[in-house]
């Protein structure tokens, strides 16, 4: 698996990918199908992305993960997104993009990352603890456009924390 800087290019198939998530439904806050544009201005290159990181597989891409400081974060705070291909599904991708993004959070000067990962989303909460990645703090009882409410549950990693320490 090859990490690399997402382009503009990559937003038509990046956008299908996220998708096909938000239409299986169950893990992700993004409720709404994005096209190609608002996937770029959103996650690649538009006001709020920090930084975007794809990972590759036989030309293919197969997740991304982005840093983006939408929603007005507190300072030194950016916020993270990470999403892998449903189908065909590819083990460890979020593994291989997270040492490219916490490098870039590094570079920008960041003291945190923040992941808001709904409560209902066991393989999102895994990957995140296993990351490193500490609970703060729980926003309770927020409903997803038809009414169902549900916890997003607030996780941060200290950027200048070693992962060997």
């Amino acid at each position: 698996m090859h990490v690399r800087k997402a382009v503009s290019a990559d937003a038509q198939e990046l956008s299908s990918l996220l998708n096909e998530i938000i239409l299986a439904g169950g893990t992700t806050a993004l409720e709404t199908p994005l096209s190609a544009a608002e996937f770029a201005d959103w996650f690649i290159d538009g006001e709020f992305p920090l930084v975007c990181h794809v990972a590759e597989y036989d030309r293919m891409l197969v997740g991304f993960q982005s840093l983006s400081s939408y929603g007005d974060p507190p300072r030194g705070y950016a916020d993270i997104a990470t999403f892998a291909r449903l189908t065909p599904k590819f083990p460890g991708v979020g593994r291989a993009l997270f040492p490219a993004t916490r490098a870039a959070a590094e570079e920008l000067g960041l003291e945190f990352i923040n992941a808001t990962i709904r409560a209902d989303n066991v393989s999102g909460l895994a990957y995140y603890a296993k990351m490193g990645f500490e609970p703060y703090d729980r926003l309770v009882q927020v409903p997803l456009l038809d009414g169902t409410p549900v916890d997003r549950i607030k996780r941060r990693f200290k950027v200048s924390v070693s992962p060997h320490t």
